[in-house]
């Protein structure tokens, strides 16, 4: 039976995540030791005593989704046995590193690494990102092309539902123009910049660096990525492809159609919260969707 492991984003976190595993199970122990060393403050401290607001921290928030997900991957041992795997936007190197493409200290390094240049880059230039909800892909691509200043669709999430990312002004004017075009809601959201945007072309710059001096393996299996929205496995195309999707915009309806255009109908997903399941599920009511839980 075909399977496809998927891997969440930013958005995914809460308090207290991680810490029954921890309590309960010696190597999701030796992993978040792993990352506290790695990352040279005690992330698992912030993750399971920290309030919503640190956790919100981009350079929190991404190696905590990471480090749980990739947690979560090792733990299913022979049951974690994709035929593909995704992961929307961080959750890509969560998929990568549970495929083996990469190492779990180098993809934590890459992460963290990219969580703060994202978050200087954000600090450079004041923007943000909105959900606009009703209106087709073309809608909002259009809505994006009639405003002045940078916005762009950002996240392909699910029929119906976009995220556009941009300058304040620029987003703010979208959101008008997309209720005047008939969108349901047009919400600003409680992000720090615009992720997904050429507003990350220095963030971009600094993790190509870092990912060019990165040993990066062929995956167990192909990895859907989210700039192209297609199977990989040459690892050149896959370093090229992550550097390429930060200032891209994450095509997770179009990766999730691919998947079933090849066949793929079971979809687990592999990390803290729900999101991923919800999105499949309205991308296409056919697939099934399941989580992991290890009570």
């Amino acid at each position: 039976m075909s399977k496809a492991f998927v891997f969440p984003g930013q958005g995914a976190q809460y308090p207290g995540m991680g810490k029954e595993l921890y309590n309960n199970n010696d190597a999701a122990k030796a992993l978040f030791d792993q990352a506290d060393d790695v990352l040279s403050f005690s992330l698992s401290k912030v993750m399971f005593e920290g309030t919503a607001e640190e956790l919100k921290e981009t350079k929190v928030t991404q190696p905590a989704i990471f480090t749980l997900s990739v947690i979560m991957a090792n733990l299913l041992g022979s049951d974690f046995n994709p035929t593909l795997v995704a992961g929307h936007s961080l959750g890509e190197f969560s998929a990568l590193t549970a495929a083996g493409a990469l190492s779990f200290e180098n993809a934590l390094k890459l992460v963290s690494t990219r969580a703060s240049a994202m978050q200087k880059a954000c600090e450079a230039k004041p923007s943000t990102m909105a959900a606009v909800l009703g209106l087709s892909d073309e809608q909002v691509e259009d809505v994006c092309n009639r405003t002045e200043g940078i916005v762009v669709a950002a996240n392909y999430n699910c029929p119906g539902q976009l995220v556009i990312s941009g300058e304040i002004d620029a987003i703010n004017a979208a959101c008008e123009l997309a209720k005047e075009a008939g969108a349901r809601r047009a919400l600003v959201l409680p992000v720090g910049g615009a992720f997904h945007s050429p507003l990350m072309q220095p963030a971009r710059e600094e993790l190509a660096s870092a990912i060019a001096t990165t040993a990066f393996n062929t995956p167990i299996c192909p990895v859907v990525q989210n700039s192209v929205a297609k199977a990989v496995l040459d690892p050149n195309e896959i370093k090229q492809n992550l550097i390429d999707q930060l200032t891209a915009p994450v095509k997770w309806t179009q990766s999730i159609q691919q998947m079933i255009a090849l066949g793929v109908h079971e979809y687990v997903e592999c990390g803290p919260g729900k999101t991923l399941q919800g999105l499949i599920k309205k991308i296409d009511r056919s697939t099934e969707v399941s989580g992991i839980s290890f009570e």
